[in-house]
């Protein structure tokens, strides 16, 4: 009876050893690695995300199901090639912009070039429709002032279209008066003071109303100033704000000015350096005076 006993006991533990291995899974990356034993189950659900895909480090592996008897085979060498010789490199197609001193020539070289001259203060300009160092350094010296991005010395279209429009604008179409004067061509999109019929302020950029928005031609007063005006409609900071007519009035831009695809609500944007000398100027009382009215408003 001993011995039957013993025997039972053995095989008891044989079948537990065998059948309880379902509340562990087999961890079909210790063979060899060093890892060894079992892991819980659900811990390859955990680090793959239950994914039936294997990861990076599970590839290539054996599974208990693949154990088939691996076969030897031997290395295939790898086929040697003759040495061929280089192809010549075909020649990149030119894009029509040359490079001189590290500035690319843009497509309105020449445009750009007579604007520049005719505007002068930014350096000596050969009219001549071709890009040199001194060019590159006047057009750098154009964008900087009034803020075209990037600053690479490219006649480019915002640069010509900017130069143009400063190139054209003329003062004397603004009627100011003996005192101080804001004067905004909406048609060219520019702003200049006056005072004593004397340029006090050379023409500069802005961006006015855009469609649904237009600012209105006519003869205002600056009747409000603050130096950060909070607009509550916007929900915005409207910086060195100057206000002269239904909500409307100067301040500095909150984004890019040359933005033609946007506009304002019927203010006069203005670029930083521009927005703190019209501050400087103007007062409570300062005349307006807008002519034109913005293309497509």
């Amino acid at each position: 009876m001993k011995h039957v006993r013993v025997t039972s006991r053995l095989v008891a533990l044989v079948v537990v050893v065998l059948v309880g291995a379902g509340a562990c899974a087999f961890d079909p990356q210790s063979g060899g690695s060093g890892g060894g034993g079992a892991a819980p189950a659900g811990a390859a659900e955990q680090a793959t995300g239950a994914s039936d895909t294997p990861g990076p480090d599970q590839r290539g592996r054996s599974t208990p199901a693949a154990t088939a008897t691996a076969t030897t085979t031997k290395p295939t060498p790898a086929p040697t090639s003759k040495p061929t010789r280089s192809a010549t490199p075909k020649p990149t197609p030119s894009t029509g912009t040359s490079t001189v001193a590290g500035c690319p020539q843009g497509q309105h070289q020449r445009e750009v070039e007579t604007y520049l001259a005719r505007l002068g203060g930014f350096g000596a300009v050969t009219v001549d429709g071709r890009q040199s160092a001194a060019d590159c350094a006047a057009i750098k010296k154009f964008q900087k002032r009034y803020g075209i991005r990037p600053v690479e010395g490219r006649a480019g279209p915002t640069t010509f279209d900017v130069a143009q429009r400063l190139a054209t604008t003329d003062p004397a179409r603004c009627k100011a008066g003996t005192g101080t004067t804001f004067c905004v061509d909406l048609t060219r999109q520019t702003v200049w003071a006056v005072r004593g019929g004397k340029v006090i302020m050379p023409p500069t950029v802005t961006r006015t109303g855009m469609s649904g928005y237009r600012t209105p031609a006519g003869t205002f007063t600056v009747n409000f100033r603050n130096p950060k005006e909070w607009s509550d409609p916007y929900e915005v900071w409207l910086p060195y704000w100057q206000h002269f007519t239904q909500g409307m009035g100067f301040h500095e831009t909150t984004t890019y000015l040359h933005e033609k695809s946007i506009g304002s609500h019927g203010c006069v944007n203005l670029l930083h350096a521009d927005a703190v000398r019209m501050w400087e100027l103007g007062k409570v009382g300062t005349r307006v005076v807008l002519i034109g009215r913005r293309p497509g408003t």
